[in-house]
């Protein structure tokens, strides 16, 4: 089991990678995340996500684009120690 945040105003900080490089009129359509451009050829969205709804809805995102993910990674939960 993960340590995920059960309690709405603890943000997670997740960091998601998905194969291509996101064009840029789409880092729009993330706000609220960072969106790099790495030289291997794939695009890391990173930032704060309040909750599981959100993550699913940024998920759902990078399925209607139609882009591969690689990965979904949680860097740090708010109020961790």
């Amino acid at each position: 089991m993960s340590n995920l945040p059960t309690v709405p105003d603890q943000a997670a900080v997740y960091q998601i990678k998905i194969e291509g490089h996101l064009r840029v009129e789409w880092a729009e359509w993330f706000e609220g995340l960072t969106v790099t451009l790495e030289p291997d050829g794939t695009t890391l969205l990173s930032g704060p996500v309040v909750d599981q709804a959100a993550l699913y809805g940024l998920l759902k995102k990078v399925r209607d684009l139609g882009m591969p993910l690689l990965a979904v990674n949680v860097q740090s939960v708010k109020g961790e120690k």
